[in-house]
């Protein structure tokens, strides 16, 4: 089966054109002041208009108000935007239908129940739900995995993305047991804590492709 990508949190021109060339699916932008992957306004600008058409632009939000929303989307930077906070079933139906983009939720994995708590609030009010880790100290990003059995088997309403803890050593296994075919990465292609390197940006893409 054909697998897709996203690489989360890059914040270079060098990493953003080493994801599109190496065929990421999904780039990802963080708005989040406390997450190391943090980009300002004007970077994301600068950042989204090296993406081709072909590759979607994420933006990555934690309980976003409307403000916060209308800056970054008049970047033009951003065409889905993935929703990793505490947001409701409510508010993300209003964030959809008030900004006109695709919405994506992030569900925190921590127990099997979780993933179908997940799928019972969200899955009638989304284009795209993200399975992540529950554990650390941000909202992603934290080289942490869950149970992915939690997940074998599994049937989902909308399209999903699997993400937590993954790297070029264990996205094959975890697409096995998963049945993913959409995979998110951010931590597992850093050299250090936010700084993406291009070389396992590659090697990620690389082991995604064989797939």
């Amino acid at each position: 089966m054909t697998v897709e990508a996203k690489i989360c949190g890059l914040s270079t021109a060098e990493t953003v054109e080493a994801a599109v060339d190496a065929g990421a699916r999904f780039v990802g932008f963080v708005t989040y002041p406390k997450s190391p992957r943090h980009v300002s306004t004007e970077a994301m600008r600068t950042l989204g208009a090296l993406v081709p058409r072909s590759v979607t632009r994420v933006g990555l939000f934690v309980d976003p108000d409307d403000a916060l929303l209308d800056e970054r989307l008049a970047t033009g930077a951003l065409d889905l935007l993935q929703l990793h906070g505490r947001e409701t079933p409510q508010r993300v139906a209003a964030i959809r239908q008030r900004t006109g983009k695709p919405v994506m939720k992030a569900i925190n994995v921590g127990a099997a129940s979780d993933v179908e708590q997940g799928i019972a609030a969200y899955g009638g009010v989304v284009d795209w739900l993200m399975f992540d880790a529950a554990a650390g100290t941000l909202p992603g990003g934290n080289a942490h995995a869950f149970d992915w059995t939690f997940l074998s088997g599994r049937t989902v309403p909308v399209p999903w993305f699997l993400a937590g803890g993954l790297n070029p050593g264990n996205v094959a296994e975890a697409v096995r047991v998963t049945g993913a075919r959409i995979v998110d990465v951010s931590s597992g292609v850093e050299e250090s804590r936010g700084v993406k390197s291009p070389a396992l940006i590659r090697a990620f893409l690389a082991r995604v492709k064989a797939l």
